[in-house]
């Protein structure tokens, strides 16, 4: 593994730590209104990242089966989809809008709300690891820009989900040090996943068009699941779909203009 791919996939993780330290700087609680505007923005990232860094290369990947090239597509979206919705069963966790009953403070809490947001950066990792895989084994619809423009943006989305993690936990009186500690333990898993994924590719190249288009649906359960209701929950404002479309617009100008 070179330099480039191990800066890459370290540029998310980065993402995540720098939101994790808003508690050094930032109000001890995050206003409704940023919260909505940064989980917009997250969503809209995603969205734009799941079809321009994987679903597209996906397809034209699979152009050689003719009408049927729709087909791996469709089914690594589906079997993503259906991989996160086991995961959201099988592991005990609070949704980000934090509005499960149950203890307003202690371990059992602050675990659920990291498992949370690592259960949302599993498929990032993975997305990152499949792209610069395909690069790595010389895929020609996968350029090493193109996989640096979705760690970027999955850097950019993954800031406002360490903030999550760390800003309530700070407002229930845990120390900051702690806090921050626990933002950047959510992160760890998209190294680790990216680098898993690259290692595992290379018995996988034949099938890289199902695993894009896999890491793409897994995202987008997040987005449905997760974002979307968080950025539009409570009272109305359209600050949660503006935010949207300014993230949805600027991982497309990444991955178009970097790609």
């Amino acid at each position: 593994m070179n330099l480039q791919v191990l800066e890459g996939i370290l540029i998310p993780f980065l993402g995540t730590s720098l939101g994790a330290a808003c508690v050094f700087f930032m109000k001890e609680q995050m206003s409704e209104r940023l919260n909505r505007a940064l989980t917009g923005l997250a969503a809209g990232i995603m969205a734009s990242a799941s079809f321009f860094s994987l679903l597209s290369p996906a397809l034209e990947q699979s152009a050689g089966l003719g009408a049927w090239s729709f087909f791996p597509a469709v089914i690594g979206f589906l079997a993503g989809m259906l991989f996160l919705l086991l995961l959201d069963r099988l592991i005990p966790h609070m949704h980000l809008d934090r509005s499960e009953e149950g203890p307003r403070s202690g371990l059992k809490r602050t675990t659920k709300l990291v498992l949370a947001v690592t259960l949302h950066n599993l498929p990032e990792g993975m997305a990152v690891g499949i792209v610069y895989a395909g690069w790595m084994y010389g895929r020609a619809e996968i350029s090493l820009m193109g996989a640096l423009a979705l760690a970027l943006g999955i850097a950019l989305q993954n800031f406002p989900e360490g903030a999550i993690v760390s800003m309530p936990l700070r407002a229930e009186g845990m120390p900051k040090g702690r806090t921050f500690l626990y933002g950047v333990l959510s992160g760890v898993v998209e190294p680790i996943g990216a680098v898993l994924t690259i290692l595992a590719a290379g018995f996988f190249i034949p099938v890289m068009p199902y695993l894009l288009s896999f890491a793409a649906g897994a995202m987008f359960y997040v987005i449905v699941e997760e974002l979307v209701p968080e950025m539009s929950e409570g009272r109305h404002s359209n600050v949660g779909a503006v935010c949207f479309a300014l993230g949805f617009a600027l991982m497309m100008a990444l991955d178009v203009g970097l790609g």
